[in-house]
């Protein structure tokens, strides 16, 4: 984004004096657990209607994960609403899918074009991406963030950076310190810094900004959009200073892992996915007591419509919130749960993720397990059918292969795999 310039005012400050006014900030260069640091290659499965399969115009849905075709090894895949973003090893952004709001942060006027890969054109090194349902964000090596795209709330556009505007390309995030890692819900984007703060932008109506009362969710209240769309610091009321050393998205929530091993949280609770008593919208954060256990030590959440998966350090799994279509994994006629409840069947997992109504579990042996909905052939199985407890993937793709990540969409899952003779 070019940033006009603004005129030169005459002043009487001799040059050697201005010079010695002018203090460089020296660049930091961000590191966060989160960021993909193996290369792998991309498979993806689902429906691929808008060409978010990245697998051309003929291929509109696969019922087993299928090979993308990349130029380079991928170190994070992620699959939004409705388009995929890869992460070359050298820091390149690649995308495809759809791009009717500029999601894909490219040019896509030639037919056919959003449907393969393509690349991002940005200036610095790419550490992380994230993606929702309309927008892309990407966090450089220097904790600078970038995004495109737009944000929508239940009326349709609110725009990126300034009201109702959507951006086709790439634009910097004003915020003033390094940023360590990028997540995003549906339609927010939540900044984790190097001080261990967190900033969000994006849709506050179901509370999932964290940071403003009820009165202000309706599009910024009276402040309007920019309310929103300005990226501001999420306030903790915790007795001493907080510091957070992680965040993640559900599809409406936002989770907030403090130093001491608490967990907080704000955003839509209407199954209970946040973990609390009540149903209620948390439009402020609120320290989580449903995850406070002193034998456990959480590492990793991810959200989908209206249930949450969570991660312990010992590799165990735990779901919470909506239960119909078999998301929370705890066997046919599960109902909802207001609490962590241990998935069975898994072991060993090192990563979690939610899409809408489907739920999966990558373990630390390289297995990926499916649960949830089945309509959109998201769960590798062949068939539509729902599954209301962990089934493993199949596939020939997998064969040898280890995933080392799965992400998932609206329609669609990525993964990310490696070949296992490489360990």
């Amino acid at each position: 984004m070019s940033l006009r310039t603004p005129a030169k005012r005459k002043t009487s400050t001799t040059p050697a004096k201005q010079a010695k006014k002018v203090k460089e900030v020296p660049l930091v260069t961000v590191q966060h657990r989160s960021h993909g640091k193996e290369k792998g290659l991309v498979l993806v499965l689902g429906q691929g209607d808008v060409g978010q399969l990245g697998l051309g115009e003929d291929v509109l849905e696969r019922k087993k994960p299928a090979l993308v075709s990349l130029p380079e090894g991928v170190v994070q895949a992620v699959a939004g609403g409705m388009h995929t973003v890869c992460l070359g090893q050298s820091g390149k952004v690649y995308t495809f899918g759809c791009n009717d709001e500029g999601a894909l942060g490219r040019d896509t006027s030639e037919e056919g074009s959003e449907m393969s890969v393509g690349v991002v054109e940005l200036a610095e090194s790419v550490v992380q991406v994230s993606a929702g349902d309309s927008h892309t964000a990407a966090l450089t090596e220097h904790g600078i963030v970038y995004v495109w795209g737009s944000f929508r709330d239940n009326n349709g556009v609110i725009g990126l950076l300034e009201p109702m505007k959507k951006s086709a390309v790439p634009v910097k995030m004003p915020i003033d310190v390094p940023v360590v890692k990028i997540a995003s819900g549906s339609d927010h984007l939540v900044m984790l810094t190097q001080g261990g703060e967190l900033y969000t932008s994006g849709c506050g109506e179901q509370g999932q900004l964290g940071r403003f009362a009820e009165c202000f969710a309706n599009r910024g209240g009276r402040m309007g959009l920019l309310r929103l769309l300005t990226p501001q610091l999420v306030h903790f009321h915790s007795r001493s200073k907080l510091f957070l050393i992680d965040a993640f998205c559900g599809a409406y929530v936002t989770f907030a892992l403090s130093k001491d091993g608490h967990v907080y949280g704000f955003g839509l609770s209407n199954y209970h996915q946040l973990g609390t008593k009540s149903t209620n919208v948390c439009f402020t954060p609120v320290k989580l007591t449903a995850f406070k256990n002193s034998t456990t030590c959480w590492v990793g959440f991810s959200g989908g419509q209206h249930h949450t998966l969570c991660l312990d350090a010992e590799g165990k799994v735990y779901s919470l919130g909506r239960a119909e279509y078999g998301r929370l994994g705890l066997g046919e006629g599960a109902e909802e749960k207001t609490e962590p409840t241990p998935v069975p069947g898994i072991e060993g997992a090192q990563v979690v993720a939610c899409g809408a109504s489907v739920s999966y579990a990558a373990t630390k042996q390289g297995s990926v397990y499916a649960w949830g909905m089945g309509t959109n052939l998201q769960l590798g199985t062949g068939e539509e059918d729902d599954e209301w407890s962990p089934v493993e993937m199949s596939g020939k793709q997998l064969e040898g292969r280890a995933v080392l990540s799965v992400s998932s969409g609206g329609q669609h899952t990525v993964l990310l795999v490696r070949d296992k003779q490489e360990s």
